[in-house]
């Protein structure tokens, strides 16, 4: 993944917004300065903050994943104070990373104020952790916000806790650790109250904020107290475009804050007309007269390569249906694939032919079969039906048992191959981003057609990991943590080198087999099944590996650690539109635990997720962080180009490297290479079969 790709993601094509236009907060999250609000921005909205109030400068990613919940990962540096002793450190400034979530309990209406509560730093250090309520509402131009906090934004403690009428210990709260557990703190201590106002003035892009802060600066982390002239808050940000905002505040009265935002709405925002597709084969005036046996299907074969993505394995006929078996390798939506395929097919056969199947292979696995009716598909095609006739009448099944009538194999190519560059990161620590760019050469060769070799060949261009220092807790092996050495041992990598095996077992079940270097710092065997029944919106699968550690040279040698790992997975669509995934096993550190995915995939295949990972290893073990957790994005360059391609974009925020809760980084899943199964993408975009 490119470095870039993040400034591509948010800069163009990005989402007009209308009256009003909800905008970051200094800590990331739709708010004023220092004090959130009860707003939301709209589904699908992703946001990257950067701003600087001395001494913080806070970096923060916000995602909208529901119209009611917001996420924001923050990276904040504190400027004046060190990580640590300078031997461990190197001089390098504190660092903090946090997880906020915020959730609306009410709409606006009429009369009553939306109403939305927040966790800042949920799971996290601690450092800078605080509760609230918040309610706005909107007069004209103005939106009105009010609200209580506990924790860092109510530090100044206006008030006793109105909770400790229900339990005394409400009436203290804990003392930040550092540890990164879950705390039993939540709206404890001494409450503030906070609020504020947003203007959007007559001039478009400018709008102004004026608040009052809860918090005094008396009790800042890190012992870093420091002067407040003056509780009120003014600022301004400014719409330099339609996805660029710069801010500018003047805080505590003596403090100046800048800051900028990039964002984009993946739900809104249109994709790149693919001017760099080949253009799709128009409908003739009269089916073809050839008869079966003389279609020349080598010819058509080619077509459905160049021109609908598609690597054909065969040509078949069942009664009145033509089935093409094949893998799609293009198109990242199904029904833009289907519909260019069933174009070159209604070029291609006569009229004994009624429907048009296009049968959906991954290793020579039939995944799904989609079928179109060919009178249909003209009419919609020509604009003499509506579009909805064909979503009722295509359909999206199990691949048939029936044996068709073979009409054309085609002839394997086995080798295959490409060149782009790779991008890994990682966040946390004293040492702030760590990243590689490297040159990768990716190989495949297939034997059978689902027995296949894979490889990559990786080139180191820059690197910085060298300043990874972290050493692990002695309670644990050291699985992960040896992640400089494997990153700055050698410019030139083999990351993985394996052999597979995959295969359909029975109808809805599947399996696959695989060994070799398997990821870069672990080699082995394993195996995994996954049961996916078709249409449905669940799967269970299990995973077994005995694994070896690699040679820090990711080269063939290897170490004596030697682990076996593997869990049972179970995989669900879940309401308002979530997906979630929960598997349960030993991990590579000999841990037991489970991970816990939740995910929310729009319509377009952007997906935002967050994972949390809890085993039997203790905190002292662990080290900072407690657990492992992460944020991730993922968008299909789909999204991004001005040529079709089913590659993604993935952004993984996993703020610490640690041992505890460490997976095996397997190169295949069987659950996203049956992703055909679920025929919702199909239908929900299935105005893309005209294309």
């Amino acid at each position: 993944m490119k470095l870039c790709i993040a400034a591509v993601l948010l800069v163009p094509c990005g989402v007009v917004h209308g009256d009003p236009r909800y905008t970051q907060s200094d800590f990331g999250g739709v708010g004023l300065l220092q004090t959130p609000t009860a707003r939301m921005a709209p589904a699908g909205e992703l946001s990257v903050n950067a701003n600087r109030t001395e001494p913080y400068s806070r970096y923060s990613f916000s995602a909208q994943p529901l119209d009611w919940l917001e996420g924001t990962f923050r990276y904040t540096a504190i400027t004046n104070r060190p990580y640590g002793a300078e031997s461990f450190s190197g001089g390098q400034s504190y660092k903090d990373k946090a997880v906020d979530a915020k959730v609306r309990l009410y709409q606006e209406s009429h009369w009553l104020p939306e109403v939305a509560l927040g966790l800042m730093d949920l799971g996290g250090t601690g450092l800078f952790s605080s509760e609230y309520l918040v309610a706005n509402k909107r007069y004209g131009d103005l939106d009105f916000s009010a609200g209580i906090a506990w924790g860092y934004l109510g530090s100044r403690g206006d008030f006793g806790n109105p909770l400790g009428a229900v339990d005394d210990s409400f009436n203290t709260r804990p003392t930040a650790e550092g540890s990164g557990s879950f705390s039993n703190g939540y709206f404890r201590g001494r409450p503030a109250v906070f609020g504020g106002v947003a203007y959007q003035t007559p001039w478009a892009p400018l709008s102004l904020k004026l608040e009052v802060e809860g918090n005094d600066y008396k009790h800042e982390p890190r012992d870093n107290h420091f002067r407040q002239d003056s509780p009120i808050n003014l600022g301004m940000v400014y719409k330099l475009a339609d996805s660029i905002d710069v801010s500018a505040a003047w805080e505590r009265g003596n403090t100046a804050m800048f800051g900028i935002t990039l964002h984009t709405n993946f739900v809104s925002r249109k994709a790149p007309v693919k001017t760099y597709d080949p253009p799709p084969p128009k409908l003739p005036t009269m089916p073809p007269t050839t008869p079966m046996d003389q279609v020349d299907w080598a010819a058509v074969s080619q077509r459905l390569h160049d021109n609908a993505g598609y690597n054909v394995q065969r040509i078949a006929q069942r009664g009145p249906e033509l089935l093409v078996y094949g893998e799609q390798q293009r198109y990242f939506y199904s029904a833009k694939a289907v519909g260019r395929a069933s174009r070159i097919l209604d070029n291609s056969v006569n009229d004994q032919i009624d429907w048009f199947t296009l049968v959906s292979e991954r290793y020579a696995m039939p995944i799904e079969e989609t079928s179109v009716p060919r009178k249909t598909f003209r009419e919609v095609v020509d604009n003499r039906e509506p579009l909805e006739n064909l979503h009722r009448q295509a359909e999206v099944n199990r691949p048939s048992a029936t044996p068709p009538t073979v009409l054309y194999t085609q002839p394997p190519k086995p080798l295959s191959y490409g060149l782009g560059l790779g991008y890994k990161q990682n966040v946390g620590g004293p040492d702030g981003l760590l990243y590689q760019v490297s040159a990768d050469l990716d190989a495949e060769y297939r034997f059978t057609r689902n027995t296949w070799w894979s490889g990559l060949l990786s080139v180191n261009l820059l690197n910085n990991y060298d300043g990874f220092t972290y050493d692990a807790p002695t309670g644990l092996p050291r699985v992960r943590t040896d992640l400089r050495r494997y990153m700055t041992s050698s410019d030139v990598t083999l990351p993985t080198f394996q052999l597979n095996h995959a295969q359909r077992l029975d109808q809805d079940l599947y399996g696959m087999v695989y060994g070799g270097l398997l990821e870069s710092m672990y080699a082995g065997v394993g195996s995994e099944v996954l049961y996916r029944p078709m249409g449905q919106r669940w799967a269970l699968g299990a995973d077994l590996n005995y694994v070896r550690q690699r040679g820090f040279e990711q080269d063939f040698s290897l170490r004596d650690y030697r682990t076996v790992t593997g869990h049972i997975t179970g995989y669900s669509e879940l309401p308002f539109n979530l997906q979630g995934a929960l598997s349960v096993g030993r991990y590579l550190a000999r841990d037991w635990g489970a991970t816990l995915d939740l995910s929310r995939e729009f319509n377009n295949g952007v997906r935002i997720g967050a994972w949390v990972t809890r085993t039997n290893v203790s905190k002292e073990d662990f080290g900072e962080g407690s657990f492992d957790k992460g944020l991730y994005l993922s968008v299909p360059f789909d999204e991004l180009m001005s040529l079709s391609t089913m590659r993604r974009a993935n952004l993984v925020w996993a703020p610490l490297t640690r041992d505890g809760g460490a997976r095996l980084n397997r190169a295949y899943s069987l659950h996203s290479m049956t992703d055909g199964r679920d025929s919702d993408l199909f239908y929900k975009n299935i105005d893309k079969i005209t294309e």
